[in-house]
């Protein structure tokens, strides 16, 4: 047995033409280590696990492939897992995930600091992502209000005044912070604004078009908290026979691939998705080889910035923005 370890893990003491046998052997029988014993052994699963509120959508594509890229650079496994916006399948996910994996990326708004307590070992390595607290883990954010403050000045440059904000989720860490964002920037002008119900879905941007295709005053813009819902009220809106943007202009949040080829191509606040999503990892790494498990109270915030497409009626180069 140890000479068959060591011939299959690259070892030395192992002659060129025993190796070759056994390398031989294996092959025949599909032979393969087993995963779970040799975890006993090393302590390690080379595995990562990340809970996300969702995997529906190209944020979460792209999220999920730019943890994966990281993930295989130090040849570590992703092991994904939604909580579906449930509380009890997000504890249920991470109770599930342990023993399973080196460390945890977790993004949910489920997660507070009971729940860390309650079903996340004190010495597994977590991340947190978009959360408002690590909850003495390390977090990494979107810079979320500085990202709807800079739209919001934008619309406002473009010489827009009566402006609807289609929200997120209740309760949405990400959807707070961009109303709030947007919200400050218009503070102090003449501009009004009225928020209309969302929950992230391309389904509900379509509802909350069809809905200000009806208002008896529309208004001259809409910012959505996010690339789906913008897009899904683009068809409502032109599905009512009215044009974007010379009846009402458009923007969204996340600069999802998609965003660049509708028709009117969306005018956005880019995050840098797979950057995140590989940041996020990067950081989960140094946290598994480091002596401190739980890796501090440290909070960072990736920058975002306005791309500025035919939807919001003004074109110009990116306009860079805000962070920390």
């Amino acid at each position: 047995m140890a000479t068959v370890s060591r011939a299959l893990n690259g070892g030395h003491g192992v002659t060129p033409g025993t190796r070759a046998r056994i390398e031989r052997a294996a092959s025949r029988l599909h032979y393969v280590p087993h995963g779970a014993a040799r975890s006993l052994v090393t302590r390690r699963t080379q595995t990562v696990g990340a809970l996300l509120p969702d995997l529906f959508g190209e944020f979460f594509s792209e999220l999920i492939r730019g943890m994966d890229l990281a993930a295989r650079t130090h040849g570590l496994h992703l092991l994904v897992s939604s909580s579906h916006n449930d509380a009890s399948e997000a504890t249920a996910a991470l109770r599930a995930m342990q023993g399973r994996v080196d460390g945890l990326l977790i993004m949910s708004p489920h997660v507070d600091a009971t729940v860390m307590d309650d079903h996340v070992a004190g010495s597994l390595p977590a991340v947190l992502m978009n959360a408002l607290d690590g909850h003495g883990h390390p977090a990494l954010n979107i810079d979320n209000f500085g990202g709807a403050h800079a739209m919001g000045r934008h619309l406002l440059a473009c010489g827009h005044r009566d402006i609807v904000f289609i929200d997120g989720p209740h309760g949405n860490f990400d959807a707070a912070a961009r109303l709030a964002g947007f919200r400050d920037a218009l503070a102090g002008s003449d501009a009004r604004v009225h928020v209309l119900p969302g929950d992230f879905t391309e389904e509900a941007g379509y509802r909350a078009g069809q809905h200000i295709a009806a208002m008896a005053r529309r208004p001259d813009a809409v910012f959505a908290a996010n690339d789906a819902m913008a897009i899904g009220c683009l068809f409502a809106l032109n599905g009512a026979g009215l044009r974007i943007p010379q009846d009402i202009a458009l923007a969204g949040f996340d600069d999802i691939p998609i965003s660049r080829f509708v028709n009117p191509a969306l005018t956005t606040v880019r995050v840098h998705i797979v950057e995140l999503g590989q940041q996020a990892l990067e950081q989960l790494v140094r946290q598994m080889e480091s002596t401190d498990r739980r890796g501090g109270r440290s909070v960072r915030t990736l920058d975002c910035e306005i791309v500025v497409r035919d939807s919001c009626g003004m074109t110009a180069k990116a306009d860079k923005r805000g962070g920390s």
